[in-house]
């Protein structure tokens, strides 16, 4: 087996950490063998690598190594871009074209993000692992390939399995060999390596002195999550090469180009739904129609105790109140009441059926449905009742314009009232 420190200048991986080791052993070990890998690790972490030291490794490194993102390729095209298709098979299709899978027959295919492949090529994906046979896209003529595929992911694919996103059959023709890959947080001693690493680089690069950190940056350097691993310590390497004239940074010019410096906490994550949470919009329907009913019922009961004659001014005035959220102020002047009185005859109306309140709302309560449309028909017919079957007094009631009142009467054939 090839030398540890060799396999790192040679493919420019920088750490000493034990995981980094582990991972290129793991990669060196299966390298001679034709068996499915897996490397798995956060965004950002370097599993490029990897794939590159497997096939360099194997007996196959004298063919064909493509690398193909599956999350940059669309989900309609897919299909053609792995397996290839004959003219005429789709429109735009002039010519055939071969895939990726034909034209590195004989060597090793990485699929990058193959978390993100669509569930059709999923299928189509199985196949060539099981059998190592595909079919072109608009073909009927079965073909043979002889590849090794590499696959990459950031996903939790438990997580992805369980949601239906990806198959489980797939995930462990793929996983016959796991790599992971820790994140940057977890290889603390690797930060400044990679620090002195990218700085000289850049300094190569843009010709000039070398960025350096005093102490104190370092010790925050190390001390930073870095949730964009690998790939954000270099770009902030490379932002501050750029922009910094002093060539050695203090840790509060570092604090300016670290993102959320003071709020380094692990974040909660709920897996239990509350009660206010919703699964779907009818929870939302039906709750919306339970609050409006609870509305409806105490509105009745405040309209009851308005109409009973043992109810005193006070406390009607405070009923009031109380429907309008106590914005709507009564006037000094007790001719305000004079809208909530009856008179006279009302009132005798009202005695003779004093008796019969009660039972009327009891009755209410028992029929009472949840129908929208019983309810408005309801209070437009209260509003024209109360104002006398004048439509513009009525209209100002409900809080609708008069034509949209006309509307409703001529819909609900109220012309009568």
């Amino acid at each position: 087996m090839a030398d540890l420190q060799n396999v790192k200048q040679r493919f420019g991986i920088i750490g000493m950490s034990e995981g980094v080791n582990r991972s290129i052993e793991k990669s060196l070990r299966v390298a001679p063998t034709d068996i499915s890998v897996l490397v798995t690790g956060e965004s950002g972490v370097g599993k490029e690598n990897i794939p590159k030291i497997i096939h360099q490794f194997s007996h196959r490194k004298h063919s064909k190594y493509i690398a193909v993102n599956c999350g940059a390729i669309p989900e309609g095209t897919i299909d053609s871009e792995l397996f290839g298709h004959e003219k005429g098979a789709f429109t735009g299709a002039t010519s055939t074209r071969k895939g990726y899978f034909e034209v590195a027959d004989g060597g090793t295919i990485f699929l990058d993000e193959v978390g993100e492949l669509p569930m059709a090529t999923q299928v189509r994906l199985l196949r060539v692992l099981e059998t190592g046979e595909f079919i072109k896209v608009g073909s009927s003529i079965v073909q043979k390939t002889n590849v090794r595929i590499v696959a990459a992911t950031n996903l939790d694919m438990s997580q992805a399995i369980e949601k239906g996103k990806f198959r489980e059959d797939l995930f462990y023709r793929l996983s016959t060999v796991e790599i992971n890959i820790p994140p940057l947080r977890n290889r603390k001693q690797d930060i400044p390596l990679l620090f002195r690493k990218f700085a000289s680089d850049f300094a190569e690069k843009y010709r000039m002195p070398a960025l350096k950190l005093s102490d104190d940056a370092i010790k925050m350097l190390v001390e930073y999550q870095w949730q964009g691993n690998i790939r954000q310590l270099r770009n902030i390497a490379e932002q501050m090469s750029v922009l910094e004239k002093d060539r050695i940074l203090s840790m509060e010019k570092l604090r300016n180009y670290l993102p959320n410096t003071g709020r380094q906490l692990p974040a909660i994550i709920k897996n239990k739904k509350t009660e206010s949470d919703f699964s779907s919009e009818r929870e939302i329907l039906y709750k919306v129609l339970f609050d409006m009913k609870n509305d409806l019922n105490e509105l009745k009961k405040i309209t009851m105790k308005l109409m009973d004659k043992n109810v005193s001014e006070e406390e009607k005035e405070g009923l009031i109140q109380k429907i309008y959220n106590n914005s709507y102020e009564l006037g000094k002047n007790t001719n305000d009441m004079s809208l909530y009185k009856k008179d006279d005859s009302e009132k005798d109306d009202v005695n003779e059926k004093d008796s019969n309140n009660f039972e009327y709302a009891e009755t209410i309560e028992e029929v009472e449905t949840l129908s929208l449309l019983d309810k408005e028909i309801e209070l437009i017919k209260k509003a024209l009742e109360r104002s006398k079957g004048k439509r513009k007094l009525a209209a100002d009631e409900l809080g609708i314009s008069e034509r949209t009142l006309y509307r409703k009467i001529k819909q609900y054939d109220l012309q009568n009232l």
